[in-house]
Formats: C-alpha cells, sequence, structure tokens
C-alpha cells in the first residue's frame, strides 16, 4: 500500500515537472518572438533611414547588418525551441499516461478516492 502511494506521488511529480517544462519552453518561444519582432523592426527602420537594402552593398548599415545577424540567430534558436517543445510534450503526454495508469492501479488495489486524494493532498506540500 505504502509502495503504491510513492508510486502515485512519484507520477504526479513527474506530470508537474513536464508541464512546468512545457511551460517555460513556451514562455521562452513567445519571448523569442517578440525579441525577433524588434529587431526585424529596426532592420527595416535602418534599411529606410539609410535608403539601402541591399545588405551586399557597400553602403548597407552596420546597425542594419548586426540587427540582420541577431534576427536570424533568434530565428534558429526559435526552430530549435519548437523542436524541443515537440519533445516535451511528447513526453508529458507519456507521463500523464503513466500517472493515469498508476492511478488505476491504485484505485484497484483499493486504495480508493479518499486515500489518492490524501495523497495527492500531501504531494503538494
Amino acid at each position: 500500500m505504502r509502495s503504491r502511494e510513492t508510486l502515485l506521488r512519484l507520477h504526479r511529480f513527474r506530470t508537474e515537472e513536464k508541464r512546468r517544462q512545457v511551460a517555460d519552453i513556451e514562455f521562452m518561444i513567445q519571448d523569442f518572438t517578440r525579441k525577433f519582432d524588434d529587431l526585424d523592426a529596426q532592420v527595416k527602420f535602418e534599411e529606410t533611414r539609410s535608403g539601402v537594402s541591399d545588405p551586399s552593398h557597400f553602403n548597407y548599415s552596420l546597425t542594419a547588418k548586426s540587427a540582420r545577424a541577431r534576427r536570424d540567430n533568434l530565428m534558429r534558436s526559435i526552430g530549435e525551441l519548437k523542436d524541443q517543445l515537440n519533445e516535451a510534450q511528447l513526453q508529458l503526454a507519456s507521463e500523464q499516461q503513466e500517472l493515469r495508469r498508476a492511478e488505476m492501479l491504485a484505485e484497484k488495489d483499493g486504495l480508493g478516492f479518499g486515500a489518492a486524494m490524501t495523497v495527492q493532498a500531501a504531494a503538494l506540500r
């Protein structure tokens, strides 16, 4: 009985950890996207100000060139974060399935709803 409670707490902890990880990655993607938009606006402003929009032109603004490089790096980072997000979401789904399985086993073994809620409350402390 005690090992079943421990197993439930472990699965709940892992599930919550995966949820936090997914939320953190989503936040970083949103933050990077905002920064990307800011840099894109800065590049367009500099190109309009200088009148040169071709990066290979000798008179192209160094500020625009630097902002363009940072913007491109952010786009690559966003792509990598999206890959990490997909992986984290798959892991979360798997962990949620394991948690459901553990909860069903606990109910089957007679842990019952009241005891399961006690275990959940203890896990949250």
